[in-house]
């Protein structure tokens, strides 16, 4: 269980005086240390540190539409993949594979295989999706669409209308994958 300071705190200032206390802090717990009054039995001060640093990789294939900015496809990090939302774009000709959003969504899972299977993860391994659409009309739609790639148990989603998406898509789709 990790606790928060001020939740140590508390349960410091009301544990009895000739009670031990004991918490872990994170993952980094033994890296962590807190000191505690022993009159009063308040947290005089804490601190953690970590020798560990996050390392991560930008995934990058030519098998779907390159970034239309300053951002990597998806992004390696911590056991995960992080993977920017993608639109239906033809990867050979940078154009919308059409204007409809069936057509679109189609593509948009196509691209997300090729970065996910550049990652070396894999439609079974998303955890969580978010799914932007110009008209939330399309729910339905896309639902039918995107339900054919996923296998169950199916990852935890958002869906949102936006005002407007890159180059007036019609439906972008980001997600996060375990490794």
């Amino acid at each position: 269980m990790a606790w928060s300071a001020a939740a140590v705190s508390r349960f410091a200032a009301t544990s009895p005086a000739a009670a031990p206390i004991s918490v872990r802090l994170g993952a980094a717990a033994s890296r962590s240390s807190l000191s505690f009054s022993r009159a009063s039995r308040r947290l005089v001060s804490a601190s953690l540190s970590t020798s560990a640093t996050a390392v991560k990789e930008a995934v990058q294939t030519e098998k779907a539409p390159a970034a239309l900015g300053p951002y990597s496809q998806a992004i390696k990090a911590n056991n995960l993949v992080f993977v920017s939302g993608v639109l239906g774009l033809n990867p050979e000709t940078g154009k919308f594979v059409s204007e409809n959003v069936e057509e679109q969504t189609e593509q948009v899972m196509k691209n997300m295989g090729e970065i996910l299977k550049a990652s070396g993860a894999s439609y079974s391994s998303v955890v969580k999706t978010t799914i932007m659409l110009a008209d939330l009309q399309d729910f339905k739609k896309v639902n039918e669409i995107y339900g054919k790639y996923f296998p169950a148990p199916a990852p935890a989603r958002s869906t949102y209308q936006v005002a407007a998406l890159p180059l007036n898509a019609r439906i972008e789709i980001e997600c996060i994958a375990a490794l």
